[in-house]
């Protein structure tokens, strides 16, 4: 299989110094690679609510690469570091770019490390027709 790879604009170098595809279409889904809150030189938004603010944007310019918008997405993955301290203040800014219901699944895990990142989203999106 030929992986048919999208990259938002602007940001192709960052995807192939890190060796990694920022989303794949296949079989009439999109699968997006984790997008985290990183400036275009790939370093982090200092603050964690910039982080997630920036990381939906991130996430917006690959699907929108792909012709598709959140409203397309149908299963998400966050992965929130010290998740007890965090969950809340990351979660407050979610309805700035969730939509409207029925809203996608949603699959939360805490985790210790993520490359100097707070918080990181995943998402599985339907093509459109």
């Amino acid at each position: 299989m030929t992986r048919d790879v999208v990259f938002p604009a602007g940001r192709q170098a960052l995807y192939e110094r890190n060796r990694y595809s920022p989303a794949v279409r296949a079989n009439g889904f999109l699968f997006v690679s984790g997008q985290v809150g990183s400036r275009e030189d790939g370093s982090p938004e200092p603050e964690l609510e910039a982080q997630v603010r920036r990381a939906f944007d991130n996430l917006n310019a690959v699907l929108a690469a792909a012709g598709c918008s959140f409203d397309d997405v149908v299963d998400v993955t966050v992965f929130i570091v010290d998740p007890e301290k965090n969950f809340e203040k990351a979660w407050a800014i979610v309805p700035e770019y969730w939509g409207e219901a029925p809203h996608p699944t949603l699959t939360g895990i805490g985790v210790t490390w993520l490359y100097g990142f707070q918080f990181e989203i995943k998402v599985i999106a339907k093509l459109p027709a």
